[in-house]
């Protein structure tokens, strides 16, 4: 289901954890944080001071622990956007990008390429520690790995504020814009959270080059997810964007129908030994990476060709008595559908191997009608060809 620790390399894990040993902060504060840190992100988000990266114990728990795991989601979905079209670099703008999550990513995945252009980054956050902790990331990672072509620019700027505009407007266009874990945390306070989030990401994205890719990520919460959604269906009212992945689709988001819904995603790795070793001193179990995203694009490309028999798996794939179950989504809504195991067949036994994030095709969706009603419940029968046109 996925890359399995493709993205993390050894050699920026050693980088990050060299960084948290010159810094001193004892093991056992460091545990503690991150606990604190996941209960301030998860259940108490609305008590989280933006400026938390200034505090030592809360940045070494984020270095520790959730920026190898947020990197991770990150090169998950650089190697899922459009290849680059550089011609001679490749511009990067990571805006609140607290010590360097995104552009560390984009560094170590750039690296991996062996490509020969330049690697041009940006980096704006209101933090000026974190931007420190991040310059010394990039300086000891390009020097690891004899980097010499790879250029970092970091801005410390509130980006409620406007003035973080003026300051890289100067450098456009970017290749790719990165907001990764910041949108909630920016215009909680405005009267109107979401079309000021929705002017920002508009702003954003007027700096991005004709063929960049723009790439939100978001925590796999249903307030912070659902909030995406929202700004995601305001986006393509204005026509501003167009949406790559996840969505197969430019209508609203079906995920906002109902309250309870919401949309995200899960990709499973394995996660760095420093990972695994604080999950066991805290209780976590961090075996998979869950996200909500967004990867946007002004010249229409998209993932796959959409077509009315081209769904994306929005859930796991339920085991039940006697068959199997799954949630499915492209422009005619979201819809669930199964397969009775008695109904197994050579045709669709790929419905076995479905999961979130997938992308599947259904030759025929049978719906039985009682009483003059069509039910709600999709089933496969047993001569209908399915297939999964594109993994994660």
């Amino acid at each position: 289901m996925g890359c399995l620790n493709a993205t993390v390399s050894p050699l920026l894990i050693e980088t990050i954890r060299q960084l948290i040993d010159k810094e001193g902060c004892p093991r056992k504060k460091i545990v503690w944080a991150v606990a604190e840190l996941s209960r301030l992100f998860t259940k108490e988000r609305a008590t989280l001071n933006r400026s938390y990266l200034d505090d030592q114990a809360y940045a070494m728990a984020y270095l520790s622990y959730f920026l190898p795991v947020n990197l991770a989601k990150i090169q998950v979905l650089l190697n899922e956007m459009p290849a680059p079209e550089v011609s001679e670099r490749f511009s990067v703008l990571e805006l609140g990008s607290g010590p360097g999550t995104g552009i560390l990513a984009v560094l170590d995945w750039w690296h991996q390429r062996e490509s020969p252009h330049t690697l041009s980054v940006t980096a704006a956050d209101s933090s000026a520690r974190a931007l420190k902790q991040a310059r010394r990331l990039w300086d000891r990672h390009c020097q690891v790995v004899n980097n010499q072509e790879a250029s970092l620019q970091t801005y410390v700027r509130d980006l409620e504020q406007r003035d973080w505009l003026e300051q890289v407007r100067q450098k456009r266009p970017f290749d790719l814009i990165i907001l990764a874990n910041c949108l909630n945390e920016i215009f909680a306070d405005a009267c109107d959270p979401i079309m000021a989030r929705t002017t920002f990401v508009n702003e954003s994205l007027a700096l991005l080059a004709p063929h960049g890719t723009m790439m939100i990520v978001e925590p796999a919460l249903r307030e912070t997810s659902r909030a995406l959604h929202q700004v995601r269906d305001q986006l393509l009212r204005e026509k501003r964007c167009t949406i790559y992945s996840p969505c197969l689709h430019e209508g609203d988001c079906p995920a906002l129908v109902k309250p309870a819904d919401w949309c995200h995603e899960e990709r499973a790795w394995a996660p760095p030994v420093s990972i695994q070793e604080i999950d066991e001193e805290v209780g976590f179990i961090k075996d998979a990476l869950k996200f909500s995203y967004l990867l946007l694009r002004k010249d229409g490309k998209t993932i796959v060709d959409r077509k009315p028999d081209v769904y994306r798996v929005v859930s796991e794939l339920r085991v039940m008595k006697g068959e199997k179950r799954v949630w499915l989504c492209n422009e005619q809504g979201r819809q669930e559908v199964g397969r009775q195991d008695r109904l197994a067949s050579p045709y669709n036994e790929a419905f076995d191997q479905w999961h979130r994030g997938a992308i599947v095709q259904i030759e025929r969706i049978a719906r039985k009608e009682r009483k003059g009603t069509i039910s709600a419940l999709g089933r496969l029968e047993q001569d209908a060809a399915v297939q999964i046109v594109r993994s994660v």
